[in-house]
């Protein structure tokens, strides 16, 4: 029959008859065994319900395996094998078997994909802000950018000081705060808008960040939250913003010095318990590698991003990761950051779907005040006039559409980043 099939031909009794020949079939003859052999065959109405048990059972079988393997590596492990390593593979090994049937692997029909498009672009008329990807929030930024697009890993990067992690936060917490979920026809939730967020904090504390986000939805400056030098209007504030976030689909994983492989496990976890559209990852240069990690840097930066990059696809999630800058910015006049001024830039700039800059000119005019009175000092106060409380967001790489630099409005005291009213958006003035 499998060599019928495999000639394209069809596998029924009058063709199976013509190769079978002469056998012994215990007291009855080939055509009344291919009668039966027939008769007996299931119909193919109950084709999906057969698929389904099969699958169920392969299931089983890839769990029974996995289990057996566990034992036996715990059993007979090598010196230089760490248990981490083989809960990291275990959990790997158990991610796909439950996404197996879900994603297939190999060659796809180009009209497939293409349904896959137009499915995307559906979905984009429906959504609020007409976006094929996730809003940031942030009006400009996402007409330049479509929204977040899944399977992208988008790079921030910039120099200590100019808001990288909390353009990152405000990012996350508008897309968390944005969540609309809704029920697929197979059973699964899929977000309408917004989405679910988990972030790896690797810098700040859970609590350091939470501050942050209340700063920033309160409208009280993240000072006198942590110092708790509050009024009772204040106060309030506060825990009017903290009733409004406690739903919020918002996950932070506060752990330090995690691993690549530690990240992916997790992330992995995440997306299988409580669901996952957006992942961020505060910062690059503080996650490790794998076991050639101190032999080079540079080696050990590609593996971590092309990891994340990996990861991204895997999930079909869009990953934020900051980065820092070279101090090689410092020593330019025009201290706008480029692509070259990345650390280890080559992987990252390979990698990476996406490169944003954030740049706060007012950043570095305060640090060269002139003396009072001289008249460098009164373009100086011009300067800082003009760039007070805004922001520039430089798309330095896009694959999906144009670079470019888009202003915002930073608001230092709530580590905030919002849109900047347009003057052609004001009302007239007289």
């Amino acid at each position: 029959m499998g060599q019928l099939i495999r000639m394209g031909k069809i596998a029924s009794p009058i063709t199976l008859k013509t190769f079978l020949g002469d056998h012994d079939l215990g007291g009855i003859t080939l055509p009344q065994y291919m009668v039966r052999l027939a008769a007996e065959a299931p119909t193919i109405i109950n084709a999906a319900d057969f698929g389904r048990t099969i699958h169920d059972l392969a299931v089983r079988r890839g769990l029974i395996g996995i289990g057996e393997d566990i034992v036996n590596v715990a059993y007979d492990a090598a010196v230089d094998h760490s248990p981490r390593a083989q809960i990291e593979e275990a959990e790997k090994r158990l991610y796909e078997i439950a996404e197996a049937g879900r994603y297939a692997g190999g060659f796809q029909k180009f009209n497939e994909a293409l349904g896959i498009a137009i499915d995307m672009a559906a979905r984009a008329f429906e959504r609020e802000g007409k976006l094929s990807g996730i809003a940031t929030g942030l009006r400009d930024l996402d007409r330049q950018m479509g929204g977040l697009q899944a399977s992208d890993l988008i790079i921030i990067a910039g120099r200590p000081g100019m808001g990288k992690t909390a353009l990152a936060t405000n990012i996350a917490f508008n897309i968390a705060s944005a969540y609309e979920g809704h029920t697929r026809p197979d059973g699964t939730r899929e977000a309408k808008n917004g989405g679910i967020v988990g972030f790896f904090s690797l810098e700040m504390s859970s609590e350091q960040l939470a501050t942050r986000i209340i700063a920033e939805q309160s409208g009280v400056a993240s000072y006198k939250i942590r110092r708790g030098d509050l009024n009772e209007a204040e106060f309030r504030q506060i825990t009017e913003a903290a009733q409004r976030m406690e739903r919020v689909p918002f996950n932070i994983d506060q752990t330090g010095g995690i691993s690549i492989a530690q990240l992916t496990a997790r992330a992995r976890r995440l997306k299988r318990q409580r669901g996952l559209d957006v992942l961020v990852v505060d910062y690059l240069q503080l996650l490790s590698g794998g076991k050639k990690a101190n032999e080079n840097r540079v080696q050990e930066l590609t593996e971590i991003t092309t990891g994340l990059k990996a990861l991204a696809k895997e999930l079909n999630v869009p990953i934020i990761a900051l980065s820092q800058l070279s101090r090689q910015v410092e020593s330019r006049d025009d201290k706008r950051p480029m692509l070259s001024d990345l650390r280890e830039s080559g992987s990252i700039e390979q990698d990476a779907d996406v490169v944003m800059f954030v740049y706060r000119e007012e950043y570095y005019l305060k640090n060269r005040e002139p003396q009072a009175g001289t008249p460098e000092h009164i373009k100086w106060m011009s300067d800082i006039e003009r760039a007070y409380g805004r922001a520039e967001i430089i798309i330095g790489k896009q694959r999906h559409g144009p670079t470019g630099t888009i202003e915002v409005q930073f608001e230092a005291e709530m580590t905030r980043f919002s849109d900047l009213a347009h003057e052609d958006n004001l009302p007239a003035r007289h």
